[in-house]
């Protein structure tokens, strides 16, 4: 079984097309037999997020730590307790293609690090979109990205798993799993939005 674990904090206005996206994947996935578990973890949300997670969610927790390396520990504890093989990772305030779970799944390694695509800048500075796009991903790169990130429960609790980190909780963990020498497929598809 795969567990799904996603943090958020105040994320209201992205949560649910986040939500329906992973429920699309979970159905892809049970259509090649393997069952999944969706753990939202909370953290000081006072936005409408925790109705939007329960709708969705099968499991819903709530934190107040403000420390997304804190929530995605307390999510991935929780989906292991309820018997997941293997985390998928990704934030509340992306989309996830129908094979995100199943590409996961199927990578043959301990530990998937896909990429990401931005679809909307915001308020980025004009050169921290040109440094974005410098170079075209591609299978092999060394790319670190929470919202596109699994990895099966052993390599997860060989590596220490998250540590509480208000940013780059992700980075540190795959660093601790490629010095045990765990497998580590770093691909450009599933990508996530």
């Amino acid at each position: 079984m795969m567990g799904i674990v996603i943090p958020a904090h105040n994320e209201a206005e992205r949560l649910a097309a986040c939500l329906q996206s992973v429920r699309s994947s979970m159905r892809h996935l049970a259509t090649h037999g393997i069952g999944a578990l969706l753990v939202v973890v909370l953290d000081a949300c006072d936005d409408g997020s925790a109705d939007i997670a329960r709708a969705h969610a099968d499991q819903v927790l709530e934190m107040d730590a403000r420390n997304v390396g804190q929530a995605r520990r307390a999510g991935a504890l929780r989906a292991i307790e309820l018997g997941a093989d293997w985390l998928a990772c990704t934030d509340a305030d992306t989309q996830v293609p129908e094979d995100w779970l199943h590409g996961q799944w199927t990578c043959g390694a301990d530990v998937f690090c896909g990429i990401v695509r931005v679809d909307d800048w915001g308020d980025y500075a004009p050169e921290v979109v040109r440094a974005f796009h410098a170079s075209v991903p591609q299978d092999g790169h060394p790319h670190v990205h929470g919202a596109n990130l699994g990895l099966s429960r052993q390599a997860y609790l060989q590596a220490g798993g998250f540590m509480p980190a208000t940013a780059h909780e992700d980075v540190g963990l795959v660093r601790r799993c490629e010095q045990a020498g765990l497998r580590i497929a770093r691909r450009i598809a599933p990508c996530v939005v």
